[in-house]
């Protein structure tokens, strides 16, 4: 399981972004992908998958 902080979270359009702490990467999550209600700055953690576009977050879940 990975941590982060969320950089952005589009509620309207169902999708954002977590800074991963170990990389600093940016990673994409989709709303079907929460556990919890996020908003900006919030620290989750996560898991990550492989999909057709690189690595996306699942199991977001604030900590």
């Amino acid at each position: 399981m990975s941590t982060g902080t969320v950089k952005f979270y589009l509620e309207k359009k169902g999708y954002g972004f977590i800074v991963e702490d170990e990389t600093q990467q940016d990673i994409f999550f989709h709303v079907s992908g929460l556990v919890d209600k996020v908003n900006d700055e919030d620290k989750v953690s996560f898991d990550l998958v492989d999909d057709n576009r690189g690595k996306k977050a699942v199991n977001v879940k604030k900590i």
